[in-house]
C-alpha cells in the first residue's frame, strides 16, 4: 500500500464522512449514507484486500461517530466490515470485465442492500426494532439504494475526473 494511495483513501473517507454528517434526512428521517457511496468508490480504485479492508474499518467508525440511529455505533461498525468482505468477493471476477460506469452502479446498489440488510440484523439482534424487518428493509434500505446509486456514480465520475488529471493511476 503506497502512501499516495493512502492519502487519496484517506481524504475520500473524510469528504464521506462529512458529506454523510451533513445529509438532510429523505426518508422517515433516515439520511442515506454518503460513506457508503464512497467506500464503495474506494473499492474500485484499489485492488489491493488489506487496503479495502482497512477503509470498511475506517468507514465504519466514522459512521458510528455521525450515526443518529439509537444504538446505530456499533451496527455501523460491524454493517462495513460485513459489506466490504462480502462486496469485494463479489466484485473481484468481474473487476476487469465490466466497465466501471457499470461497475459502481451494481456495486453500490447491491452493496447498499447488504450494508442495510446487516445493519437492521445487528439492531434487531442487539436492540430491537420497532417496525418489523420488512418493513424497515422496504421503506429504507431500498430507497435508500437508490439514492446512494445515484450519488456514488456522481462520486465517481467527479473523482475519477480528479484522478486522471492529477495524473494518478488506479490500483
Amino acid at each position: 500500500m503506497n502512501l499516495k494511495r493512502m492519502i487519496i483513501n484517506s481524504i475520500l473517507l473524510a469528504i464521506g464522512a462529512v458529506l454523510h454528517q451533513i445529509a438532510p434526512p429523505l426518508i422517515l428521517g433516515m439520511k442515506p449514507d454518503v460513506s457508503l457511496a464512497m467506500l464503495f468508490v474506494i473499492l474500485i480504485f484499489n485492488r489491493e484486500y488489506k487496503t479495502c479492508l482497512a477503509a470498511g474499518i475506517v468507514a465504519g467508525i466514522l459512521a458510528a461517530a455521525t450515526t443518529t440511529f439509537p444504538g446505530g455505533q456499533y451496527a455501523n461498525v460491524i454493517d462495513k466490515i460485513i459489506t466490504i468482505n462480502v462486496m469485494f468477493l463479489l466484485f473481484k471476477p468481474f473487476r476487469d470485465k465490466l466497465n466501471n460506469q457499470i461497475n459502481i452502479i451494481v456495486i453500490t446498489a447491491l452493496g447498499t442492500i447488504v450494508s442495510g440488510s446487516t445493519f437492521l440484523t445487528v439492531i434487531l439482534i442487539t436492540m430491537g426494532l420497532d417496525a418489523g424487518f420488512s418493513v424497515m428493509f422496504l421503506s429504507v434500505v431500498l430507497p435508500a439504494a437508490v439514492v446512494n446509486t445515484v450519488v456514488g456514480a456522481i462520486l465517481f465520475n467527479i473523482i475519477n475526473v480528479a484522478l486522471k488529471r492529477g495524473s494518478i493511476k488506479q490500483a
